[in-house]
Parts: structure tokens; C-alpha cells; sequence
């Protein structure tokens, strides 16, 4: 049996935790008197907030996890002999299922709400905050996919592969001002790079350093990362930073990265608490369904508030603040049915069925079949009819997914599989099962 790194699956439940809650504090809808709606994003307006968004941009850590739990499971599935498509495939069907089910849902709901007379603009701002975890859906699939390749490259030059990223980010950041589309590429160059780190971690490299280097290299990153945001070269928030990516996520993910191996003694002790263990593990197995639906289901909740005759205090106010709780307790118990219903595709498993097919074909149709509807939405913002769309797409994907034969057990562990397990081998001698 397969033990799980309690202290990075406590990791995850606190990243996942920070977004609901950040993200409870920043949707503000605003019906105005000429009857539009728009949205505005109120912590992202405090003065006070853009220092504390250096503390709490914790999608780095996301990808630095990401890339420990990531690289062991392709090798432990390379040493039985699986393939690349193989793990593209568990990656895509333990992705795409959850984000299928709530894009068509969405889309039925919506469609229905508007014959029921809501006002279109409503329909439109929950369409849109369905399109906002999609970005992260995407970046997160790109960095996942590409792991079989990265990890051959990390076997052979860690540090070579991971300042190849590097260059390929401040290039592209370099030439977004005369093309501005160029910078939507570092959403896989910017989150690879940062889950190069995980690869790292994994192997043991932050582990070797002693407690005063890595206390080093989070004053280094956030030294360089000052300097760049002081001098102009970047934004100081990190909020505009994020969207699309550059440099300063990858600073953020090394400083996050040796934070966690700082502190990872305090985590590995706290995740062994029994109440604690049992939290964990209870949203990790539900995290992607909380992620994808929690930013939808406040959108809703926010959109159809404003045509009822309850309070509405301007965003910003002291009531308005006071009133954070409860929004966020209402979104824990709409998540609740939620999980209850769609949770379950996330256990649902990733090993195919026997039946004839091409696996290479299969998996390269169904992940452009994910990412042209999510391109568009990065691109264009998600609309009712792109969201049916994308469900469409969603679907046929988890279907092709769902034709690949199995491979038969028992093969031979190829050399590369054994070079590329012997670059763990300073690692946690404990695994952990991608949530």
C-alpha cells in the first residue's frame, strides 16, 4: 500500500483553504442605477493589501507540491512499466471529470435561468466566475502533462533543465511589450519551472541545505523579487503578476519552496495529529470539486442576491466587511450538496478498460479537446455559449479517455525508468498520491 507525505497533503488542504477564503473577500457584484451589474474585486483595492499578497500568493506552492506528488507517481508508474500517455491520461480523466460535470451543469442551469426571466447580466457574471478556475485548470494540466519529458531532462541536468525554464520566462517576459499574446506562453513555462522545484524537493536537494541556508535563499528571492518589482521591471502586485505569469512567480515558488522545507518538521507533526489527518485527507480527496466550484457557486449566490430586497452594503464599508463570515460559511454550505454529488468522479478510477485504440492518438485528441475551449475563454472570457461548448469538449475527452486499452501487468522496468528512480533517491521515503 501506497503511504501518502501527510505534511504535503496539509500543505495543499492550506492552500486550498487561503483561495476560498481570499476569494470570498475579493467577489464584490455592484448593481448600479442605470441596472448594469459588474463585478469589482474590493481586497484587491486596499492600499494595505498588496504587501500581504507577497505572503498569501500561494499558487507557487500549489505547483511546487504539485511537482513532488507528481514526479513520484509517473515513476512508480514507469517502474510497472507505464508509458507517458499512460500517465497522461490518469492525469487528464482525474482532472477533466470534475470540471465536465460542472461546465454542464453551468450551462444547463444557466440556459434555464434565463427562460426564467433573470437578467442576462446576471447569468453573465456567474458564467464568468465559472471561467476564473479554469485558467488554473489549464496551467496546472500543461505543467502536469509534461512531467514524463521534464522528469527525462531533470534525471539528466536538475539544474540545467530548471535554468532552461528560467531563460524561456524572462524571454518571454522580455518581448510581451511588443507581443502582448507571447506572454500567455509562460503560463506553461512559468508553472513548469515552478514545478521543477517540486522535482527537487523530491530528490532531496532542499533537504541537504541546512537550516541557515534555506533561511539564504527565501532572504535571496525576496530580495531579487523586490528589486525587480522597486526598479519598474514588474508590477508590485502580485495579483497583475499572475495574469499572466512572469518571473515573479518563479522567485516566489523557490522562497515558498524553501519555506516549506524549513517548516516541513512542524508540518510532518501537525499532520499526524488524528482530527487533523482526518481533515486532510477528507478535502484531499474532494479538492479539485471544491476548487473548481466554489468560485461559481459564490458568484451565484452574490448575483441572485441582487435581485432580492436583502441589504446589500457597498464593498469596502465596515458592513460589508463584517459580512465576509457569513458569505463564507454560505459557500461551505453550498459546497457541501455539492461535493456530496459531483465529489465522488474525483475517486472515480484512472486505469483504462480493455477494448482496441491508439492510447497516443486518444490522449492528444482529448487534451487539445480540453485546452481550445479554455484558450478561448483566457482569451476572450467564458460566455453561455462557450461554456456548452466546453462541456462538450469536456465530455468527448473523458469519453476517449475512458476507450484506452489497459496495459497488461508485470512489464519489465525500462533503464530509463531505473536512471530516473535513482535521481530520487536522496528524497522522503514516504510517497504521496497526487489529491
Amino acid at each position: 500500500m501506497i503511504q501518502r507525505d501527510l505534511g504535503i497533503d496539509a500543505v495543499r488542504f492550506i492552500c486550498l483553504a487561503l483561495v476560498v477564503v481570499s476569494h470570498c473577500m475579493m467577489v464584490s457584484p455592484v448593481l448600479h442605477a442605470d441596472g448594469t451589474v459588474t463585478s469589482e474585486n474590493t481586497l484587491g483595492e486596499q492600499p494595505w493589501f498588496e504587501p500581504v499578497i507577497w505572503i498569501f500568493m500561494v499558487m507557487p506552492l500549489f505547483f511546487v507540491t504539485g511537482g513532488t506528488t507528481g514526479l513520484r507517481s509517473w515513476l512508480r508508474l514507469k517502474a510497472r512499466g507505464g508509458t507517458g500517455f499512460e500517465f497522461a491520461q490518469a492525469r487528464l480523466l482525474r482532472l477533466v471529470r470534475p470540471a465536465a460535470a460542472l461546465l454542464a451543469v453551468m450551462y444547463v442551469g444557466l440556459w434555464t435561468a434565463l427562460l426564467l426571466g433573470v437578467d442576462p447580466q446576471v447569468t453573465q457574471l456567474i458564467a464568468t466566475g465559472a471561467g476564473m478556475p479554469l485558467w488554473f485548470l489549464a496551467a496546472y494540466l500543461a505543467a502536469q502533462l509534461n512531467i514524463p519529458l521534464l522528469a527525462r531532462f531533470h534525471a539528466r541536468a536538475p539544474w540545467l533543465t530548471l535554468a532552461a525554464l528560467v531563460t524561456l520566462v524572462v524571454a518571454v517576459d522580455c518581448l510581451r511589450g511588443a507581443l502582448p499574446q507571447l506572454a500567455y506562453a509562460n503560463l506553461v513555462f512559468v508553472w513548469c519551472a515552478v514545478q521543477q522545484l517540486g522535482f527537487l524537493m523530491a530528490g532531496g536537494h532542499f533537504a541537504k541545505l541546512p537550516r541557515s541556508g534555506l533561511l539564504g535563499l527565501i532572504a535571496a528571492a525576496n530580495l531579487v523579487l523586490g528589486l525587480a518589482t522597486g526598479l519598474g521591471l514588474y508590477p508590485g502586485n502580485m495579483l497583475v503578476n499572475l495574469n499572466p505569469p512572469n518571473l515573479c512567480l518563479v522567485l516566489l515558488g523557490v522562497s515558498q519552496a524553501a519555506a516549506l522545507q524549513l517548516f516541513r518538521p512542524g508540518l510532518d507533526w501537525v499532520s499526524t495529529v488524528r482530527w487533523v489527518r482526518a481533515v486532510v485527507s477528507a478535502a484531499g480527496r474532494r479538492a479539485m470539486t471544491v476548487y473548481l466550484w466554489h468560485l461559481p457557486l459564490l458568484a451565484a449566490m452574490s448575483g441572485l442576491l441582487l435581485l432580492t430586497d436583502l441589504p446589500k452594503p457597498a464593498a469596502g464599508t465596515a458592513a460589508w466587511w463584517w459580512a465576509r463570515p457569513l458569505v463564507l460559511l454560505s459557500v461551505i454550505a453550498l459546497l457541501l450538496p455539492v461535493i456530496a454529488v459531483f465529489g465522488r468522479l474525483e475517486e472515480r478510477p484512472t486505469a483504462a478498460v480493455h477494448v482496441r485504440g491508439r492510447p497516443a492518438a486518444a490522449v492528444v485528441t482529448a487534451a487539445v479537446a480540453v485546452f481550445i475551449p479554455v484558450a478561448d475563454a483566457a482569451f476572450n472570457g467564458l460566455t453561455l455559449a462557450l461554456l456548452g461548448g466546453g462541456a462538450a469538449c469536456f465530455v468527448l475527452a473523458v469519453l476517449l479517455l475512458g476507450r484506452i486499452p489497459e496495459r497488461p501487468p508485470g512489464q519489465a522496468v525500462s533503464e530509463s525508468g531505473k536512471g530516473e528512480g535513482r535521481a530520487l533517491q536522496a528524497g522522503p521515503s514516504s510517497a504521496s498520491v497526487e489529491p
